[in-house]
């Protein structure tokens, strides 16, 4: 079992950034993908990025790429998301995720290939 817990969330103003954290409990956090989704009013959850186990793959959703950067510290069972230049549609609420099968990051794109789930950080950028 894991448990995750997010925090780093606020309101920013356009142009501004962030780190979120996600703190993970359990032995298996070295041997897992970890992801974060966001989702934002009225619309679905996406995928906004994920590293590998190891922190060698790092993976990126288009909208994000260039200004989002995931990092991982396997020592303190934490998985961080630094978001550079904010905008206004970066606003959503960020949930962290990780993938039940060790060893894994097939299907690091979809929500369904994640076990476990954080309660999600609050991210507002203002224009």
């Amino acid at each position: 079992q894991v448990q995750l817990v997010e925090s780093g969330g606020g309101l920013v103003q356009a142009g501004g950034s962030l780190r979120l954290s996600c703190a993970a409990s359990g032995r298996t956090f070295r041997y897992t993908t970890m992801g974060w989704f966001r989702q934002a009013p009225g619309k679905e959850r996406e995928f906004v990025s994920a590293i590998s186990w190891g922190g060698i793959n790092t993976y990126y959703a288009d909208s994000v790429k260039g200004r989002f950067t995931i990092s991982r510290d396997n020592a303190k069972n934490t998985v961080y998301l630094r978001m550079n230049s904010l905008r206004p549609e970066d606003t959503a609420v960020y949930y962290c995720a990780a993938k039940g099968q060790a060893y894994s990051s097939d299907g690091y794109f979809s929500e369904v290939q994640y076990d476990y789930w954080g309660q999600g950080t609050q991210v507002t950028v203002s224009s």
